[in-house]
């Protein structure tokens, strides 16, 4: 028979009981304050993303004889083969003033993008070991992806900038205030696209090499290796040409020549660039909070489909 719990056995259950039962785990996403929830717990996690965004900096050129070196080769590359093919053969260097700063210009803008949306969208799976074991904010290694993209870009807008003041060419005038609505344009919008498709990631793996197409595709569709001036003359419909200018992608990356290339007043701009920017930048917030709360309704089944 059974002996009876004693009196401090019963006043350790009464004392558990009387603790108020905190909810633990992602957030569904459905409320309005999920979301100032969520931002919470990512601030309070904010020195494991730091540790996230370092580990994936390291694993990325893990072993590697020139390590960071490498995040500028690929973008070195494509700018000599589109210096040489599209400018040279093609022609395209005979409209287009300082050339070679003209797409390195654009590279550097839409590599920017590019490689946040890319990384961001594989960034649940390839973490899923973590995802299963431990609870932590699911946004974390999404955004994880999006700040080793920007150390990429820092490196690489450095050597930009060099490159500038080994030309002569240095950017130093009042246009160069655009790159602060550009580079806002496609930090958001890299963010939010990110996210939703690193949630649909995990339910349908077709959505990474779904990505990797459609940033080629939207690499060729802004003037990166070809000017607004030229896409202007050859688009017939006004509208189609309205779709083309108004792209986010279109405006920031015009906004990146803008204030980093010397030759753009020889060139037609769309008119009221600022205003354009301005208001592709309030969609994009709007979109991002839209990301976010399909990430949250999303991720509570994250480790059951992994």
């Amino acid at each position: 028979m059974s002996e009876a719990p004693d009196s401090a056995a019963l006043a350790r259950y009464a004392r558990l009981e009387a603790i108020p039962l905190r909810p633990v785990g992602a957030s569904t996403g459905l409320n309005p304050r999920d979301w100032w929830t969520s931002l919470r717990e990512l601030f309070a996690r904010r020195e494991m993303l730091d540790l996230l965004v370092r580990r994936d900096l390291k694993a990325k050129y893990k072993d590697s004889t020139l390590g960071f070196f490498w995040s500028l080769a690929r973008p070195i590359m494509l700018l000599a083969i589109y210096f040489v093919v599209v400018g040279q053969f093609l022609g395209a260097a005979r409209g287009i003033p300082d050339f070679g700063i003209y797409i390195f210009t654009g590279l550097t803008a839409i590599g920017l993008f590019t490689e946040i949306v890319v990384s961001a969208t594989g960034a649940i799976v390839v973490n899923s070991g973590l995802v299963k074991k431990v609870y932590v904010p699911r946004e974390l290694f999404p955004l994880a992806s999006v700040g080793s993209a920007l150390f990429n870009f820092a490196v690489q807008f450095t050597l930009l900038l060099g490159v500038t003041v080994i030309a002569g060419a240095f950017p130093w005038h009042p246009q160069i205030l655009y790159l602060i609505p550009s580079f806002l344009v496609l930090l958001v919008y890299g963010t939010a696209l990110g996210l939703l498709f690193s949630a649909l990631n995990v339910y349908l793996r077709d959505i990474q090499y779904l990505v990797e197409v459609g940033t080629m595709l939207l690499f060729w569709a802004s003037p990166v290796v070809y000017s607004w001036q030229m896409a202007s003359d050859i688009i017939a419909s006004p509208v189609l040409l309205s779709v083309f200018t108004n792209n986010p992608l279109t405006l920031a990356v015009i906004g990146f020549q803008e204030a980093l290339w010397l030759g753009a007043d020889s060139l037609s701009q769309p008119d009221n660039l600022l205003l354009r920017l301005l208001i592709a930048l309030g969609v994009g917030v709007v979109l991002l909070l839209v990301s976010h709360r399909a990430f949250l309704r999303l991720q509570g089944n994250f480790a059951q489909e992994l």
